[in-house]
């Protein structure tokens, strides 16, 4: 999406949110946290570091998974995937620009040391000492610190970038002196509430079944059938139909697990932001819920696509923020934006969400669309059936993946 050229003022809110909608599932928990707006331009902070989270029993760790671990070890294997795509989006990478072409043919090619894989150990060495040195343990350097989608940072000033009117990201916060009143964000999701059916409807919606058609990197951009069950208040399993074999994804309300034969394990139970952000896309599938998992709010107000929006942003000390961004006009939710927190850095997801419709008296988002580090995925639903009786072995723990189909 085109983002628009305003950026975000904040205004601080310790309210709770009544209800949200529609996330279908990506990876990760959400975005930085931003300054507070004040009578003055607030001096810069830290990044709020969100807490380590004891890794469940029976998750694999890296170095059990994989050969050749060196630097990332001690990490989950959803950890260690999600730490791949941050190397990806830091510079501009895909898997073989690290590993080799013949990796693509064999999962055991990826072990294989490379000149690229040996340099990015010491990159990974160098940024961890810098930050425990420098910055007390706190990550204020990253990969993209330097690279910023290229392979070769750049260490001469750009003139084209410093006298370019560039458009800035709605993610980019800064407080602003005088700014305007906002809403309340009790009266901002209020209306949001109201713009999807109302509080009673939506408590009447109980469970729902969903079919349609996905298509992203991992089906090579072809649509393929996606079945998506979700029960409240938080529970959700997506099966993706592709040419490969299924690819199941579960969140039973307390874990989650991903089940698919194009990942190196054949079963991978999701951990830290990953299993967090599950949480997250469950609930806001039926909005009930969604206040317990923050204490506060504020509220700002940016564009998107040269629409104006009103964003809310969920703080909890100790967790990574949740971002929402509402229509100013309609009042509905058009966006979320999260982060999972890696060994290296925190990996944003942002889910984009469109053509609303009535299903039984509330409006639910029949398109979406999800990027994140590793892939960019939309969903058109056909057909939104409500308040189902969905078995309970849906949402279950699926049984591993087996190989991939082969033609």
């Amino acid at each position: 999406m085109k983002v628009g050229s305003r950026r975000i003022t904040l205004r601080a809110a310790g309210v709770t949110i009544v209800c949200l909608l529609g996330v279908v599932w990506a990876s990760g928990q959400t975005a930085a946290p931003a300054k507070t707006a004040s009578s003055q331009t607030a001096p810069a902070k830290k990044p709020q570091t969100a807490a380590p989270k004891a890794v469940p029993a029976g998750v694999q760790m890296s170095e059990q998974a994989f050969k050749s671990i060196t630097v990332l070890k001690g990490i989950s294997v959803d950890e260690f995937m999600d730490t791949m795509g941050f190397f990806s989006a830091s510079l501009s990478y895909n898997c073989t620009d690290c590993h080799g072409e013949d990796a693509v043919d064999d999962w055991a090619n990826f072990a294989k040391d490379t000149p690229t894989k040996t340099t990015a150990r010491k990159m990974i060495t160098m940024v961890n000492f810098i930050n425990k040195t420098q910055f007390g343990g706190t990550r204020m350097i990253t990969c993209y610190t330097c690279h910023r989608g290229d392979a070769q940072p750049k260490i001469t000033p750009s003139l084209v970038v410093q006298y370019s009117n560039a458009p800035s990201d709605p993610d980019d916060l800064v407080a602003k002196a005088g700014a305007k009143e906002f809403p309340a964000a009790d009266a901002l999701f209020d209306k949001y509430f109201q713009a999807i059916g109302g509080a009673q409807r939506l408590a009447g919606l109980t469970s729902l079944v969903a079919k349609g058609t996905y298509s992203g990197y991992d089906t090579d951009n072809q649509k393929v059938p996606v079945d998506i069950y979700g029960k409240a208040p938080d529970q959700m399993t997506v099966i993706v139909h592709a040419a490969l074999g299924d690819s199941v994804r579960v969140f039973n309300g307390r874990a989650g697990w991903i089940a698919s034969p194009d990942r190196p394990v054949p079963l991978m139970p999701l951990t830290g932001g990953d299993v967090t952000g599950a949480k997250i896309d469950a609930t806001l599938l039926f909005s009930t819920g969604i206040k317990q998992l923050f204490k506060d709010w504020r509220v700002g107000e940016t564009a998107i696509d040269d629409t104006d929006v009103y964003m809310a942003e969920g703080i909890t000390p100790g967790e990574l923020p949740l971002r929402l961004y509402f229509d100013e006009k309609s009042g509905l939710l058009v966006r979320v934006v999260r982060l999972a927190n890696t060994a290296v850095g925190y990996n944003p997801t942002q889910v984009d969400f469109a053509d609303y419709r009535d299903v039984a008296g509330v409006k639910l988002p029949f398109h979406r669309v999800s990027t994140w580090t590793d892939n960019q995925v939309t969903v058109d639903l056909d057909t939104i059936q409500p308040n189902v009786a969905i078995d309970a072995k849906k949402f279950a723990q699926p049984p591993p993946a087996p190989p991939a189909k082969t033609n």
